[in-house]
């Protein structure tokens, strides 16, 4: 990931809560020449310092994991345009052009599969809590038939991702005027895109 220095994120504790809040990731692999890459939600395990994950076995990587391999987990946190409009130069000498803001999260790591199936359950469990949280009578395995998920639970196995490397690409206008960052932080208040507009904010004030 091409990443200027202005643009790093490197707290660890920012990076958890972000990916803890937008937990779908992109998990991609390189093995035997073929390029791999699956979306699939993901939570943090702090006391294992890992992401986990569940596929089904049907899936092509279910066999290209039955040896640990290196992986990559790309989180697309935030993005949004950037109008040359927002800049006080488009009025004064129009040497502006449209960009992209955005927050993503590069997670390395070396990925391996779960077929415990209590460790399974577990990952299941913690996702389902997380998920169902803000439900007004959230849903658990327990409310399924029990064979029912037992079936399910055949056809599916976990993934963990060791976690060796963790990086993250804050680009917020950093490289402009404040005056331009707060009016692009302004505009992002108006279209709804509330996240980018508090982290520009927060990074001004650091």
């Amino acid at each position: 990931m091409y990443l200027p220095e202005q643009f790093e994120e490197t707290n660890a504790d920012v990076l958890i809560d972000l990916i803890q809040n937008h937990t779908l990731g992109c998990l991609i692999v390189h093995v035997d020449g073929a390029i791999e890459a699956n979306h699939l939600p993901f939570e943090y395990d702090a006391d294992q310092h890992v992401l986990l994950a569940h596929i089904a076995k049907k899936n092509p990587l279910y066999q290209l994991l039955q040896q640990p391999q290196q992986a990559l987990v790309v989180f697309i946190i935030n993005d949004a345009y950037v109008s040359p409009n927002w800049y006080e130069g488009k009025f004064e000498h129009h040497r502006t052009v449209p960009t992209w803001n955005y927050v993503v999260i590069h997670v390395k790591g070396e990925v391996s599969l779960i077929e415990d199936e209590k460790a399974l359950r577990g990952i299941l469990a913690k996702l389902t809590r997380r998920h169902e949280a803000q439900q007004e009578k959230p849903w658990k395995m327990g409310d399924a038939p029990r064979d029912y998920i037992q079936d399910q639970l055949q056809q599916i196995v976990g993934v963990q991702i060791e976690i060796q490397n963790l990086i993250g690409k804050f680009k917020l206008s950093q490289n402009r005027s404040e005056q331009d960052i707060r009016n692009v932080a302004s505009a992002y208040q108006q279209k709804d895109q509330s996240l980018l507009s508090e982290l520009m904010l927060k990074a001004l004030n650091e």
